[in-house]
């Protein structure tokens, strides 16, 4: 059986590849397109037999395309004018210039794809983009499923919703398709409980506002979840609604997500420099999103993480035995100096490069290096961690003398400074994604969670 042909756009440092890879399928990835440099160095570092076009998508000529003939495209188009917190430009925007050209091409090719996979963000379902692809895909005649999902579905404490269809050029509709809806769910093996699916977003219809279901899968955290019932009386720490915390509490003792302390590094004197400086423990202390090694959720973490603290991801609480509740009671009525003695003694931290790495699921076998010069403020380190990135601390900085490097990927390298340079993953291109294809659906293996969307009849993983 020859090898599916794989079209990657928007490859970044080849997370799709990858998974690919990992998948067991039989395929090969005979071009990969990408305009950023630096991810394009990672890219060719993990693939270097991989075809790399560093041209832009529209650059890429329909003759260039048939020649090509490739069986399947996996893409994960720019989020930025689709997230909920940005402008959400859609098509207006020019970051979704490139994926409406892509809608443009593919009913023009001599050959069309079986087979199509893209993620997006939550946001992307009520676009115009979005209505534009199903068109496009409807007059090409592919069935395909939409669906909305989080690693928390699969016991991975950490909420990243996202969307993701996946299409085929085939008469027969996927076994547990749903026409006109977003699943919120993985299917079951069964087509009949399929329709016991939970299901959200007809066609047609908008999502300015999450379903409860939906609002579970990305949720905030639950401030103390070592508590085994909530705060009575009026008190109510960190300015949340007592809905809001009767729902993270709830979340936290969901025993089928696992605890972060299965994702978390050794303490050691490295450690300190993670620690939440006093300016901002009193600046932010009421906004952070704080969780214990016990808890079993965390939010999404950000580029801006460990330079902004307000919604760019959970800070963890290493004095385990201090109860919030102790420490936030009438915090407001202390002066500045008992108000950072007691905030002091939670032991707050970001956490470090390694674990956010532990919690997106990062392969042992793909590595990706980011060389930070010492000079870099250590935020940076954090800028592309979120995104397939992995820094790389020199112990020595002698020109003459080889370094030893410590990797994400739990391995060691040696170079020659001389010979060291700087990779930066496209913040744009960060998702690691396994497609496998099996009695004609999908398996998708989203790495950066460690989490898997089975769409087949029978699988074992």
């Amino acid at each position: 059986m020859a090898a599916l042909r794989a079209l990657e756009l928007y490859s970044g440092i080849g997370g799709m590849h990858q998974a690919l890879r990992e998948s067991c399928t039989h395929a090969e990835v005979v071009a990969a397109v990408d305009v950023n440099t630096l991810a394009n160095d990672v890219y060719k570092h993990n693939f270097p037999s991989t075809p790399l076009w560093a041209k832009t998508i529209e650059g890429i000529t329909l003759k260039e395309f048939d020649r090509l003939s490739f069986d399947m495209i996996l893409m994960s188009p720019p989020c930025q004018p689709f997230t909920r917190t940005g402008l959400q430009g859609d098509v207006s925007d020019p970051r979704t210039k490139s994926f409406l050209y892509i809608l443009d091409i593919l009913p023009r090719l001599q050959k069309l794809p079986k087979y199509i996979l893209l993620e997006n963000v939550k946001g992307f379902e009520s676009s115009s983009a979005r209505n534009e692809l199903l068109q496009t895909l409807a007059t090409c005649g592919f069935k395909y499923q939409e669906f909305l999902l989080s690693p928390t579905c699969l016991g991975i404490p950490n909420s990243r919703l996202r969307y993701f269809l996946i299409a085929k050029l085939q008469q027969e509709p996927f076994s547990f398709q749903a026409p006109g809806q977003i699943l919120t769910r993985f299917p079951d093996q069964n087509p009949e409980d399929v329709l016991k699916e939970k299901v959200a977003n007809k066609v047609g219809e908008t999502s300015s506002s999450l379903s409860s279901e939906e609002k579970n899968l990305d949720a905030n955290i639950a401030p103390d979840c070592s508590s085994k019932s909530l705060p009575k009386g009026p008190f109510l720490f960190k300015l949340e609604t007592v809905e809001e915390m009767e729902r993270k509490h709830n979340q936290d003792n969901d025993s089928s997500i696992q605890m972060l302390k299965d994702f978390l590094e050794e303490e050691n004197e490295e450690m300190s420099q993670y620690f939440l400086p006093p300016k901002s423990l009193l600046r932010y202390a009421l906004l952070l999103d704080i969780v214990k090694p016990t808890c079993r959720r965390s939010t999404c973490f950000t580029k801006g993480y460990g330079h902004y603290v307000e919604g760019t991801g959970s800070v963890l609480q290493t004095a385990v035995d201090v109860q919030l509740e102790s420490v936030f009671k009438h915090i407001d009525e202390l002066p500045e100096e008992e108000k950072l003695i007691k905030l002091s003694t939670l032991k707050l931290r970001y956490f470090t490069p390694r674990e956010i790495a532990n919690l997106h699921g990062f392969p042992l076998e793909f590595v990706v290096v980011f060389l930070r010069k010492e000079s870099r403020n250590k935020t940076k380190q954090y800028q592309y961690t979120g995104y397939t990135s992995t820094r790389i601390k020199p112990e020595s900085s002698s020109a003459e003398t080889p370094v030893r490097f410590n990797i994400f990927a739990n391995q060691n390298c040696t170079l020659k400074t001389n010979q060291a340079s700087e990779f930066e993953a496209h913040p744009d291109h960060h998702h690691i994604h396994c497609v496998r294809l099996a009695d004609l659906s999908f398996v998708v293996w989203d790495s950066t969670f460690q989490w898997r969307v089975a769409f087949c009849h029978n699988y074992g993983s």
